[in-house]
């Protein structure tokens, strides 16, 4: 690897870390959707040191582009209604849990650095549209089809189930219905 190359790896695995720690260790709901952002262009970061060109821009565009974006926009409408009281008993399990993803974390930045230090190991040589939009698109269409095509009706039973759910049985909210159930009918004695 040349020195501009280690460079970004350990610029993304920083983030990645840095964005994940984030993620684990704050408090704040919006605090820990920004450290998801930093961590998913993290791993974009590390698509592109892959040469998976269209893996990073998928990266970006479906998971910074869309999910973050909703995390932040369930945490706007729920507002400080959906937060829980201070529990100091919360804490220890966030930084448990950032403290193993952080020791992961340097164990793999160790393993790589001792890999480009000492390349004993040779990876095989990829072919040459691996990770482009023409070899995904390849092999999606051609021996992957059949997932492809289970997920995505996976996909739409999954969006038609939460609108069910979303819909429920509230009542009309503009009352356009039936305003008066009463009137038009003869009353009884």
């Amino acid at each position: 690897m040349k020195s501009l190359e280690i460079a970004f790896f350990v610029l993304s695995a920083l983030m990645t870390l840095g964005g994940g720690i984030i993620t684990v260790g704050s408090r704040r709901p919006i605090r820990s959707a920004m450290g998801l952002l930093v961590t998913i262009f993290g791993i974009a970061g590390c698509y592109l040191l892959l040469s998976a060109q269209f893996l990073a821009a998928v990266q970006i565009i479906v998971y910074a582009g869309a999910v973050v974006v909703l995390f932040i926009f369930v945490v706007m409408l729920l507002g400080s209604a959906a937060t829980s009281p201070p529990d100091a008993r919360s804490a220890v399990p966030r930084y448990v849990g950032a403290s193993v993803f952080l020791a992961s974390g340097i164990a793999a930045f160790v393993l790589v650095v001792r890999a480009a230090i000492d390349p004993s190991e040779t990876l095989p040589v990829l072919g040459e549209g691996f990770g482009t939009i023409e070899g995904v698109g390849h092999e999606i269409f051609t021996t992957k089809l059949i997932p492809f095509e289970l997920t995505g009706a996976l996909l739409l039973v999954a969006v038609v189930g939460a609108l069910a759910v979303a819909r429920g049985k509230h009542p009309d909210p503009t009352g356009q219905l039936d305003p008066d159930p009463g009137a038009g009918k003869e009353p009884t004695s």
